[in-house]
């Protein structure tokens, strides 16, 4: 193959699921538009597209990621749909929109390493049906995470592969998903509870000549990342990934949306161990924007904080009125107020996708390339397009419910230690960006 697409329902996830490309040394970007302007698509080999239907309606979040494969697709480019492994979202429907463009479906949303695993088409978190756990009660109530059963009312056909098949042998596998490729079954549900399991079913579909595509989370995707000679030897030179850090002296913004009891335990973790200026913003005001008699003072005290060059922890707080609907709406609003203060930043933590998208929306950046993962499921990168007074300006990602307590702190850590070992190495002032 020459390069992988990713289409994903939201930043982080898109970040997440691509980072592992980056870190295998493959030239990888994430971008939030479709065509992707300033993006020159063959340069990279690997491209994950945010088509940010995580809330839209299943039949707007079809029509969408089939435009998007419709319109990054070349000749060589592989797909790969990124999917919740906790099956949030509009997947299933999406996932029928592009089979009959690209062929059959293997499904496998499993990613060990972070608990999530599969077996029988259910899908297990650290042991547990995910329908026994807090967040799939509250978004979906009385409903099995049955994954046939959500293939099926999105109108696909779908086979079963359990777990034994991945340890039979490579050419035993192959044979089994072409016999199920022939027999005209649309959607191939595939078992996997280890590392191991993933990588089998990485090598062989790599190496598969039928019509097929992948729909999984970061874990088969970075089983596919590591994978030898993945890509065919391009003319275009890879960009130097290891370009000078983000000026040690500008200030860092963590700006949390999320509000997660994970997101409030890696808060917790950052103010204690950085001990960084904290604001919470009142839903209330963001929900009327600059209507709101306290909107400018707010923006006042954002930019006082920034002037000084400290770093500042920013989040989206909580009322009785909240409604998780309602994310987008705050987060647009969240990164309205800080706006004007964006050129001070040197470096950029965003959690929650909706939140990450909304800041680089709101000052112009479509695109980031990344650069490598402080740990599973936080990436950073940098502005596809170098940036007036920023040209060293770094972003992080991370996805709302996740990662470990110190996720946060760790990424802070991360910005402020890298420039002094760039320092140190003596990399001087020169960036390839």
């Amino acid at each position: 193959m020459s390069s992988i697409l990713i289409i994903a329902d939201d930043l982080s996830g898109a970040a997440d699921c691509a980072i592992g490309f980056a870190s295998a040394g493959h030239r990888t970007v994430v971008t939030l538009d479709v065509p992707a302007h300033g993006l020159d698509a063959r340069a990279a080999d690997v491209i994950a597209a945010d088509t940010d239907t995580r809330r839209l309606t299943p039949s707007e979040a079809a029509q969408r990621s089939a435009a998007a494969w419709q319109t990054l697709r070349e000749p060589g480019r592989r797909l790969y749909k990124k999917i919740d492994s906790t099956l949030r979202g509009n997947w299933a429907a999406e996932v029928a929109a592009l089979q009959p463009l690209a062929g059959l479906a293997i499904v496998a949303p499993a990613f060990p390493a972070t608990g999530r695993t599969l077996r029988g088409g259910r899908v297990f978190v650290h042991g547990e049906p995910l329908e026994a756990t807090d967040t799939w009660k509250l978004d979906n109530p009385d409903r099995a995470a049955d994954l046939h059963t959500m293939l099926a009312e999105a109108g696909l056909s779908t086979a079963q592969l359990e777990v034994d098949a991945l340890r039979e042998g490579a050419d035993t596998l192959a044979a089994r998903i072409a016999a199920v490729a022939a027999s005209g079954a649309q959607a191939l549900v595939v078992d996997a509870e280890t590392r191991q399991d993933l990588l089998m079913l990485a090598q062989v579909t790599t190496q598969m000549n039928d019509a097929l595509f992948w729909v999984g989370s970061g874990g088969l995707a970075r089983e596919i990342a590591g994978l030898e000679d993945l890509f065919e030897v391009r003319a275009a030179a890879q960009t130097q990934r290891a370009s000078q850090p983000r000026d040690e002296n500008a200030p860092v913004l963590v700006l949390v949306g999320s509000l997660s009891a994970v997101s409030e335990r890696q808060c917790a973790m950052l103010r204690e161990r950085a001990g960084m200026a904290e604001l919470t913003v009142p839903p209330a005001m963001l929900r009327e924007g600059e209507r709101h008699a306290g909107w400018s003072a707010w923006r006042a005290r954002i930019g006082e904080v920034l002037a000084t060059r400290a770093d500042l922890l920013l989040r989206i707080g909580r009322d009785d009125a909240f409604d998780p609907a309602e994310g987008a709406l705050l987060s647009t609003a969240l990164a309205a107020l800080v706006k004007p203060h964006f050129g001070a930043l040197g470096g950029l933590i965003a959690t929650g996708g909706e939140t990450a998208r909304a800041m680089l929306s709101a000052v112009g950046i479509g695109g980031v390339e990344l650069i490598e993962e402080i740990e599973p499921g936080v990436a950073i990168g940098k502005p596809l397009e170098v940036r007036v007074g920023q040209p060293h300006l770094r972003i992080v990602t991370k996805a709302g419910a996740f990662g470990t307590d110190q996720a946060l702190f760790a990424a802070w850590r991360y910005l402020h230690e890298a420039p002094a070992a760039a320092a140190a190495a003596g990399t001087g002032s020169h960036d390839s960006a």
